[in-house]
């Protein structure tokens, strides 16, 4: 299967859940494919669109693309609206831009570590889900190159979502379904509680 030229496609569509693209395994790249000028220029297209979501990662599934890739970048100004307390709960630092090619993951750590999530793909929505603390992907980058990632805290919990995408997974598929919750009610219930291991409380019926 070709890879289509982001030219055929100039302005990416983030998929929405119910599209079959995103439940759809996708296939390893090839290095000559890797370092492709059509790859090269996906590459560029998934970054323009994961910061105008705005996102911290975009895999290629969730573009219509049924290829083994995402873009990761988690910056400063997505952290803005955290406190500095949520942000040690979350372990949550800056982590430059760069991208994943076949990865192959492993849990260092039981997937016990429970925060609301959400997804570009489920725009408005989040809920309470279980990841693994430390992780190890073995994976390619940009250029094709062999690279080992080491991550802790919500890097690893980037990395995990994007790698879920890959093979079709959603964090539907992994959420504690109690704490399905709209961005709404979650400012107005929940936000409190996010970095406790037990359900926030219902909101009053």
């Amino acid at each position: 299967m070709g890879l289509k030229h982001p030219r055929a496609v100039e302005s990416l569509t983030i998929r929405i859940m119910g599209d079959p693209a995103l439940r759809q395994r996708a296939r390893p790249l090839t290095a000559e494919e890797i370092t492709s000028k059509a790859t090269q220029e996906l590459i560029d297209a998934m970054r323009e669109t994961m910061h105008r979501a705005p996102g911290v990662g975009l895999a290629a599934p969730q573009v219509g693309l049924p290829l083994q890739l995402a873009v990761i970048e988690d910056r400063e100004t997505s952290m803005r609206e955290l406190s500095a307390r949520q942000r040690k709960e979350r372990e949550r630092k800056p982590v430059s831009f760069h991208v994943i090619v076949n990865p192959a993951l492993t849990l260092e750590s039981p997937p016990e570590v429970e925060f609301f999530e959400g997804c570009l793909s489920l725009p408005g929505y989040l809920a309470m889900v279980p990841r693994a603390r430390q992780i190890k992907v073995e994976c390619l980058d940009h250029r094709g190159r062999p690279r080992t990632i080491h991550a802790s805290g919500w890097y690893a919990r980037i990395l995990q979502h994007e790698i879920d995408h890959l093979a079709g997974a959603v964090f539907l598929d992994r959420m504690r379904s109690t704490t399905f919750t709209s961005l709404e009610n979650y400012k107005r219930f929940a936000a409190a509680g996010t970095a406790t291991k037990k359900a926030p409380a219902p909101p009053p019926s």
